[in-house]
């Protein structure tokens, strides 16, 4: 069954690439980049099977079983806004083929001086195509969780970062409402942690399409958790809702500095082991504690930090907060 979606993708690629893509981008002059816009295509169709996927299947969920009933409907278009940019946008093959050369140009040097190429399946050469996808799997997402991790430790970073916590109505599309900044940097930190373990670049196509898959499912409206021993396997909407907790999965330290808990993006396990984990079965109130009111020298109560309604002004805040404004 997989085997037969996947001939059915791989000839929807094909044809649209010779009916659409490749015409055009050899009438604007750009053939030298054909190889790149077919790569391109598959990504963006990627993003848009993804796209109607998490519709079809959350979607429903979030009407069956929400944890709150939506009350800014603006803030989840806006986020859909983040979504669609994510999703098919090119940051992830841009960042991806511009450090294929550099890593292969890397790898030529060092074969000179007698350096062999580090790849992680080396270590257990007769795995399973499954087996190395897991290996992989696990890999990135454990240097995910210190990217995330310490998207919280800096004042500058948090700046960039708060803009995705401060989504007090969290929903399906709620996991790309990033600064683009914030973007460009995961995805090259991500791209350059693949390429360096031996990630194939058609693996690591699969290895993104999961983890996102996996991640708005986390940031759903659903009142979801996987039970007792579930919760210590894969991240669920309840496990990483308190991760976005007003005062408690960001702030845990105090207002004037960060501390959080759940920073897994999709495995629990490294919250356990580095004692970040928090299993409070509770669907939490979602926000940044800045953007509650608050009291003033005077003892007034004047309100909270504004975060930005669309998606510009967000971007530019965000920006701003960064530079410490």
């Amino acid at each position: 069954m997989i085997q037969i979606l996947s001939d059915y993708f791989a000839n929807a690629q094909g044809w649209l690439f010779e009916a659409i893509v490749q015409p055009a981008v050899y009438a604007l002059g750009l053939g030298a980049y054909a190889e790149e816009s077919f790569e391109g295509l598959e990504w963006f169709m990627i993003g848009v099977c993804e796209l109607v996927l998490l519709f079809i299947y959350l979607r429903p969920l979030e009407a069956l079983i929400p944890v709150h009933a939506i009350r800014d409907k603006h803030a989840r278009l806006n986020d859909l806004i983040y979504t669609l940019v994510h999703r098919l946008g090119l940051f992830a093959l841009v960042i991806f083929f511009t450090l294929d050369p550099l890593m292969d140009s890397l790898t030529g040097i060092l074969r000179e001086y007698g350096v062999h190429p580090f790849n992680l399946e080396n270590f257990w050469p007769d795995l399973s195509p499954l087996m190395s996808f897991l290996l992989y799997f696990v890999v990135l997402d454990f240097f995910d969780y210190w990217y995330h991790r310490a998207s919280h430790a800096f004042n500058w970073w948090w700046g960039l970062h708060s803009l995705h916590h401060s989504q007090q109505d969290m929903n399906l599309w709620s996991d790309n409402r990033n600064h683009l900044l914030d973007d460009v940097m995961r995805d090259t930190y991500m791209a350059f942690i693949a390429l360096g373990i031996g990630v194939q670049p058609a693996q690591y196509v699969l290895l993104v399409s999961v983890s996102r898959a996996l991640q708005s499912f986390q940031h759903a409206n659903i009142r979801l958790h996987f039970g007792r021993i579930g919760e210590y396997l894969l991240v669920s909407p309840r496990y990483h809702r308190m991760h976005h907790a007003i005062g408690i999965g960001h702030e845990s330290y105090g207002e004037e500095s960060l501390g959080g808990c759940n920073f897994s993006v999709l495995l629990p396990v490294w919250d356990v082991i580095f004692q970040t984990a928090n299993f409070k079965p509770e669907f939490v109130a979602t926000g940044v504690r800045d953007q509650l009111p608050q009291m003033d020298s005077h003892g007034r109560i004047v309100p909270g930090r504004v975060y930005g309604d669309g998606f510009w002004q967000q971007q530019w805040l965000g920006f701003k907060r960064m530079l410490g404004g």
